[in-house]
């Protein structure tokens, strides 16, 4: 009887959930991809790009999606292309800190165009919290360098509570990080909230209390279950 009645509670709190996460759609939070290239900066494994961004104040976070990268024409014979997710140092140190994820996409972006990057897994991205689009190669830049786009302003269309650029930090190494410009890559980042945990909770502790009174009631007045 136990059993069954833990089994409804599961089929109930499921059958709530459900429309909630199929109706979730991916939104684009930042972007400025529709704005002219006025330049680029050049990618390699001994000149890393930071640029950071803020997420919004949903209470679950955000499922990273994608994020789409202007590139412009490439230099020589570069190879290796990657991109990575890094978290913030610190709350108080607005650096790169710890690479979180490593982003799947073309690993040669040589010629201009939009280049689409997805985690390997749900990546979930902290509420209100500061993250890095950290670009690099394997490559010198003196032997082939990739080049990402820039626009002309730093305006990236913000919903949702998210923030665009407030500055680029460039590397020789990945470890040391020199002090943010003021330039704008272009890229846009897609993502999904999650929802909150209190939400999930109270669906699930609501229907087992209607189902445990449901109980109750059949058991008192000898009503079958079906």
């Amino acid at each position: 009887m136990k059993n069954r009645i833990i089994r409804d509670i599961i089929v109930f709190a499921v059958s709530l959930l459900a429309p909630q996460i199929m109706q979730a759609q991916g939104t684009t939070y930042l972007s400025n991809l529709e704005q002219p290239s006025i330049g680029s900066i050049t990618v390699g494994n001994d000149s890393w790009y930071a640029s950071l961004f803020q997420t919004g104040n949903n209470g679950g976070g955000y499922v990273l999606n994608a994020i789409q990268l202007a590139m412009a024409n490439a230099t020589g014979s570069p190879g290796g292309f990657t991109v990575m997710l890094y978290a913030n140092n610190s709350p108080d140190d607005f650096y790169p800190g710890n690479n979180i994820g490593t982003l799947n996409g073309s690993l040669n972006p040589v010629n201009e165009g939009v280049y689409i990057y997805t985690p390997p897994s749900n990546l979930v991205l902290s509420p209100s919290s500061y993250y890095y689009i950290v670009l690099t190669s394997g490559t010198t830049v003196a032997n082939g360098a990739y080049d990402w786009g820039l626009a002309g302003a730093n305006s990236y269309n913000p919903n949702g509570g998210w923030g665009g650029v407030t500055g680029v930090w460039n590397s020789n190494n990945g470890s040391l990080w020199n002090s943010p410009t003021a330039i704008f890559p272009q890229y846009d980042i897609n993502a999904t909230p999650v929802p909150e945990p209190l939400t999930s909770f109270l669906f699930l502790f609501c229907g087992g209390i209607l189902l445990c009174v449901r109980d109750r009631i059949r058991h008192r007045i000898k009503i079958p279950w079906p």
